[in-house]
C-alpha cells in the first residue's frame, strides 16, 4: 500500500479519536466529580495520545494531519445511555482498527495501530461496566440551561482553550523547529488544562459547556506559526483580563486571572521561539 492510502486511513483513524476525546469528555464534565467521571476523562486522555501519535506518524509518512472530527454518538438523556454509546463508539473503533491493521503493509504502522486497539478494547471493556455501575449508582447529568453573562465567558474560553489545542498541536507537529515543537506541544497541554478548569466551573455552576472551535491557522512555516499564536494569545489575555476584572465571583475572578498569567507566559514564550526563528 503506497504512503497516500496510508496517509488516508490514518486521517480517519485521527479524525475518530477527535471526536471520541470530544464525547468522552462531554461527558466526563456532565457528571461532575466522581470515580466514574474521572475514568471517562482518564479514557479520553488515552485517546488525547492515540491522536498524538497518529498525527506525528502522518507527518512522518508526508502528510498533513486532519482537525475535523470523526464519529461521535452524543444523544441519550440518562449517563447510562452515555456509557452504552460510548460502548458502541468503540465497537467501531475496534472494528475499523482491525481492519485498517488488516490493510496496511507497514511494519511500523501496524505496530502503532495494534497498541491503540488494545487500548480501545479496555475502554470497551470499561464502558460496558459503566452502563450497569450507572444505573445502580444513579450517576446523573448536572449540567444545567444556565446562560448569564458568566456562562456565556465561560463558554468563549471554552471555545478559545479548544482552538489553541488544535493549533498548537497542528503547529507543533508541522514545525521542523525541534524547539517549537516541544514548546508548542507543551503549551498545547495547558490549555487543555484552561478547558477542563473552565468546563468543570460552568457544569458545576449549572451550565452546559460547549466544546466547539472556531478557525484554525494552518501556517506551515515556523515564523508564520508563531506571529498567529502570539496574536491569538495577546487578543485573549486582554478578554481574560477584562472578564476577570468585570466579575463579582471571587473564585472566578481567582481562575480567569489565573488563566491570563498562563497566557501572557504563552506569549513570552513564543516571542523567544520567533526571535530565534528570524535570527536564523
Amino acid at each position: 500500500m503506497d504512503k497516500t492510502k496510508i496517509i488516508e486511513l490514518l486521517n480517519k483513524d485521527l479524525q475518530d479519536e477527535h471526536g471520541a476525546i470530544i464525547q468522552y469528555l462531554n461527558h466526563a464534565y456532565g457528571m461532575g466529580e466522581g470515580e466514574m467521571a474521572c475514568e471517562v476523562e482518564a479514557n479520553a486522555r488515552d485517546e488525547m495520545r492515540h491522536f498524538d501519535w497518529l498525527a506525528e506518524t502522518i507527518v512522518e509518512l508526508g502528510g498533513a494531519p486532519s482537525l475535523e472530527r470523526g464519529t461521535m454518538r452524543m444523544g441519550g438523556a440518562q449517563v447510562p445511555e452515555w456509557m452504552q454509546n460510548n460502548v458502541m463508539l468503540e465497537d467501531g473503533a475496534i472494528k475499523q482498527y482491525k481492519e485498517h491493521i488488516g490493510l496496511i503493509d507497514d511494519p511500523r504502522v501496524k505496530r502503532l495501530l495494534k497498541r491503540i486497539l488494545s487500548d480501545e478494547e479496555a475502554h470497551r471493556d470499561s464502558f460496558a461496566h459503566f452502563v450497569e455501575k450507572a444505573g445502580r449508582e444513579g450517576a446523573r447529568d448536572i449540567r444545567g440551561d444556565k446562560q448569564d453573562k458568566t456562562a456565556s465567558t465561560l463558554n468563549w474560553g471554552i471555545g478559545h482553550e479548544y482552538t489553541v489545542i488544535l493549533q498548537y498541536l497542528l503547529h507543533s507537529y508541522l514545525s521542523k523547529s525541534e524547539e517549537a515543537q516541544e514548546q508548542l506541544a507543551d503549551q498545547a497541554i495547558n490549555e487543555m488544562q484552561h478547558l477542563g478548569w473552565l468546563a468543570e466551573e460552568l457544569a458545576s455552576s449549572g451550565g452546559n459547556p460547549k466544546l466547539e472551535h472556531i478557525a484554525v491557522d494552518k501556517s506551515t512555516e515556523t515564523a508564520d506559526m508563531l506571529k498567529a499564536d502570539i496574536k491569538i494569545e495577546k487578543e485573549v489575555a486582554e478578554a481574560y483580563d477584562k472578564a476577570g476584572k468585570e466579575t463579582d465571583d471571587a473564585g472566578l475572578k481567582k481562575l480567569l486571572f489565573r488563566i491570563r498569567d498562563n497566557e501572557l507566559y504563552h506569549i513570552d514564550v513564543f516571542n523567544d521561539l520567533l526571535a530565534e526563528e528570524e535570527g536564523k
